[in-house]
């Protein structure tokens, strides 16, 4: 096929702009290929990784049913070893606990709960897990340590229910008078309609405390 002139040209000016920018761009669809290949593997791997977790989770449910505690040890291993990044493992872990727990097994409950607080990704689910080894180091008389549990930041939600068991914790230490400031602590932050209201005033009235208002 035969080119005019300016087609010539314009042919010229495109291979001159090609030899001089060509494997700059190049480079550049090749990174830009790249980088949205690993995207999409990586959102593939994301959703393979939380249907394999699922299933496991199903499984170690039904381990929890059946109340076969070394199927759910057995379960919670695995998922913490494989999937420890997604919700189901931090979710396993506390099952665990609870199942251990129930069993009278608390170093292995103990071992659960602390690996949620050191390896969980979200702030409520490692509360529940702080809130909970700290009742078994008040069953155990830790009592230090379990205060030492309760210390730091805690979601907002959970103010209640840390205050609540600081309070035990203070009252099994004969520390009545700290123990009196946490229960209406944990007084002021429930709301006048939750039922664990009536429980904490039973125990602060039990060490001699004064009712406090109710919450609005």
């Amino acid at each position: 096929m035969a080119y005019d002139h300016a087609e010539q040209e314009q042919l010229a000016t495109l291979k001159s702009w090609w030899n001089q920018y060509g494997n700059l761009v190049t480079w550049l669809l090749i990174v830009v290929l790249g980088a949205y290949a690993a995207w999409a593997g990586w959102g593939y791997y994301q959703r393979s990784q939380a249907t394999q977790a699922g299933q496991l989770y199903e499984e170690l449910q039904k381990a929890v049913a059946a109340q076969d505690k070394e199927k759910v040890q057995r379960a919670a291993t695995d998922m913490e070893a494989k999937f420890a990044g997604t919700a189901y493992a931090q979710m396993s872990a506390l099952a665990a606990a609870k199942s251990a727990f129930d069993s009278n097994d608390f170093k292995t409950a103990k071992a659960q709960l602390q690996w949620v607080i050191d390896k969980g990704q979200s702030d409520e689910y490692k509360a529940v897990a702080k809130v909970r080894l700290a009742g078994i180091l008040l069953d155990e008389k830790a009592y230090d340590e379990g205060l030492k549990v309760l210390s730091g930041e805690f979601p907002a939600q959970f103010a209640n229910v840390v205050s609540d068991r600081k309070g035990d914790i203070l009252v099994a230490q004969n520390k009545l008078e700290e123990a009196r400031a946490a229960y209406q602590a944990a007084l002021e932050k429930t709301d006048a309609k939750n039922p664990a209201r009536q429980l904490i005033q039973i125990k602060l009235d039990a060490i001699g405390g004064a009712a406090v208002k109710k919450a609005a």
